[in-house]
């Protein structure tokens, strides 16, 4: 029984941001300040911080500026930035036991700048896909970084490759990245990333409406798309798709979600999905639970009924508060 269970304003999310998950928290990039924002949501006491991150060296320049449409994935406790507008494809870093910038020394053939691309990783590598890049503009090519070696490759791909797009999706399950939806398309696309090789999938694959700036992320092996712009948000937001079959499940779970919305953020931790941000919703998160427990459903009961709390024990009291806080005036935090 898939639920929504949580709905708080505020925070530090907005829309076209970056986020990854470490343990029991989200790290979000982006916003309106210069340097970038950094927002960090724990997902125990379910509350937001700004970060005042330190600059390796004391120097300004180690520090994204402000952008959009960038990507950021996590290689153990460091969070690699990459792309996004203004033009850029330098790679910034982000330690996240030091709260600290730097800019890691790269070499190999780096990607023309772009944004709207997709990044994944699978083990130490990150992979980009496709994008608006500055000069070439849409383009499907494929780069991979080694983080143990901070070596950029161009990808010489095998098979047929797949239109140019961007505003797409591109996650991994297994050793093989879907990429999803983008600007002008709405199929699967599948990359094998250990043979290089763009798979044949099948011309009547079922499609959804054609989508992007929306976003994607995997649970038990499934991957789902949340959320959809096609000309205007569309109101058949969550969508399963299962790799086994190849094929398209609607997903209504119960609760009250959120309003149509695009650009937002989803991130898995655990059985909880925190999904943040987004046009319509700039600082709004919700949490849909894919196991609620008994204990959960009984806290919903408490608060949809209105039922007196003053019996029951402060752990459950303090986690009921947590659950109906607004976030707008949780404090900053320094290194």
């Amino acid at each position: 029984m898939i639920r929504w269970t949580v709905h708080l304003k505020g925070g530090g999310a907005e829309n076209f941001h970056a986020a990854v998950v470490l343990q029991d928290k989200l790290y979000c990039f982006g916003g309106d300040s210069d340097p970038i924002d950094v927002h960090v949501f724990n997902t125990v006491p379910l509350c937001w911080r700004k970060l005042t991150p330190g600059r390796g060296g004391g120097r300004h320049l180690e520090v994204p500026s402000r952008r959009y449409g960038h990507t950021a994935v996590l290689v153990e406790d460091t969070v690699y930035i990459w792309g996004g507008r203004p033009y850029c494809n330098v790679l910034y870093a982000f330690d996240v036991d030091a709260y600290r910038w730097f800019k890691p020394r790269v070499s190999g053939t780096v990607p023309e700048e772009r944004l709207w691309h997709s990044a994944c990783v699978l083990e130490k590598a990150m992979f980009i896909h496709g994008g608006l890049a500055k000069l070439t503009g849409t383009t499907n090519d494929m780069y991979k970084l080694d983080t143990s070696t901070m070596v950029w490759s161009l990808i010489n791909i095998r098979g047929t490759q797949p239109p140019a797009t961007k505003r797409h999706s591109a996650t991994i399950i297994g050793t093989k990245m879907f990429v999803f939806g983008g600007y002008d398309y709405n199929t699967i696309r599948v990359f094998d990333t250990e043979t290089k090789l763009w798979l044949s999938t099948s011309s009547q694959q079922p499609h959804l409406a054609r989508r992007y700036c929306h976003s994607a992320f995997t649970y038990n092996g499934e991957l789902y798309i949340f959320g959809v712009f096609n000309n205007k948000p569309l109101n058949d937001v969550l969508w399963k798709f299962s790799p086994e079959t190849f094929s398209w499940k609607k997903v209504e779970p119960k609760g009250k979600g959120p309003c149509p919305t695009y650009k937002m953020r989803c991130c898995m931790v655990g059985d909880r999905l925190f999904l943040f941000g987004g046009d319509n919703t700039p600082d709004d998160l919700y949490v849909l639970d894919f196991s609620p427990s008994l204990k959960t459903l009984c806290k919903l009961a408490v608060i949809q009924y209105g039922m007196e709390q003053s019996d029951l024990t402060h752990d459950i009291r303090w986690e009921l508060a947590a659950m109906m806080t607004t976030n707008n005036n949780n404090p900053t935090a320094t290194t």
